[in-house]
């Protein structure tokens, strides 16, 4: 699936949402530009692999810095390491700087594992990129979640503030 692909899907699904359109973020950085013309909850989106070869994507509030040895455990893992390239196209359909949840749509073999920030639930919109990095989909957290356990599989919640590192 593609960003297009998404939009259908959203509109077929008469899932409520809003598409804002801008030039390519690659980080949270160049994200907090866009502050006060996109309303919501922000992420960062962690797209990570451990040694027995099995995935995960993490999304959570944008502010927090993760310490991936902390989040181990939670996720059912002893180490994580962030994913290769390769194997981002090969189960999220996607690049580097365009990590969403959306994503979960491409991964048919349901390989990749989904934690979903329970913090994102405190808001009326949360905000992911709609598989490329050149827009941003609104929404609500409800209506994401429903479609990613209809097309993928059940969301499972972490509270990512936990896991923080401590500076």
């Amino acid at each position: 699936m593609d960003r297009e692909g998404l939009i259908d899907l959203l509109n077929k699904k008469s899932i409520r949402f809003k598409l804002t359109e801008h030039k390519p973020l690659f980080t949270v950085e160049d994200s907090k530009n866009l502050r006060g013309q996109i309303e919501g909850a922000h992420s960062k989106n962690l797209f990570l692999k451990d040694k027995k070869d099995n995935f995960y994507l993490v999304s959570f509030i944008e502010d927090i810095v993760a310490d991936l040895k902390k989040a181990a455990n939670p996720l059912g893992s002893k180490k994580l390491s962030f994913a290769r390239e390769e194997y981002l196209l090969q189960y999220l359909g996607i690049k580097p700087g365009s990590v969403s949840p959306f994503g979960l749509l491409n991964d048919y073999e349901k390989k990749v594992k989904f934690f979903f920030d329970s913090e994102f639930l405190n808001f009326d919109i949360v905000n992911f990129h709609p598989l490329v990095n050149t827009a941003t989909v609104s929404i609500a957290p409800s209506d994401l979640i429903n479609l990613i356990e209809e097309h993928h599989s059940k969301v499972e919640f972490i509270n990512m503030r936990q896991f923080q590192k401590i500076k």
